[in-house]
């Protein structure tokens, strides 16, 4: 499991901040883009939330304030970020439509394994480092291609190199998805199911 302490159930953390804060731009970035087609100021929100994101692990880490909120909330800020980004982008077609599929199409999949780790009582596994390697690729990935929409040579080259972390992000983010299916598959040959009580709750 993910390394929190078991009775760390802290909520306000300056890291917890961050998260939620980086929660409540991802609205926002829809608004810039969708509605007000604020190109500049959409590129500066994502260039904020990739820092935060880095910010709130480097501070838990750092602070010791790691919490078992903020490890819920740290991948749900991050994929629905990169949810938001991808239907924006999609919506201006600064990308294709099949880019904004392909990558909710892989966390809905691996939400459909969730009732099978709960089984074996989890909640979820460890997250890999190419799932934090595929993240760090779309997180750069993004700005660029924002940043890439318009013409010049600024942005024929933020469109170049866009793609190229786009395409690295896409594939190692499912090939993490690929990796983190083989471990729930691992999980369920080797760990006996949890108890059940007579109504249905798992034990402990």
């Amino acid at each position: 499991m993910a390394d929190v302490r078991a009775g760390d159930s802290r909520v306000l953390t300056l890291p917890n901040v961050l998260s939620f804060l980086r929660l409540l731009g991802v609205p926002l970035f829809l608004w810039l883009v969708v509605v007000e087609r604020q190109v500049t100021w959409a590129f500066v929100l994502l260039m904020v939330s990739g820092v935060t994101d880095w910010l709130d692990g480097y501070l838990a880490r750092t602070l010791d304030q790691r919490s078992r909120l903020g490890a819920l909330l740290d991948p749900v800020a991050d994929r629905l970020y990169i949810f938001a980004v991808v239907v924006g982008l999609a919506w201006r077609e600064f990308i294709p439509w099949w880019v904004a599929v392909l990558l909710p199409l892989r966390d809905l999949l691996l939400w459909g394994l969730v009732p099978l780790l709960r089984t074996r009582g989890y909640s979820s596994l460890p997250v890999h480092f190419l799932g934090k390697a595929a993240t760090f690729n779309l997180l750069y990935a993004f700005p660029l291609l924002l940043l890439g929409g318009g013409d010049g040579t600024l942005s024929t080259l933020a469109n170049i190199f866009g793609w190229a972390f786009a395409c690295w992000g896409i594939g190692l983010y499912w090939w993490a998805g690929v990796l983190y299916a083989w471990q729930v598959r691992v999980l369920l040959q080797q760990t006996a199911p949890v108890p059940r009580t007579r109504g249905g709750r798992v034990r402990g």
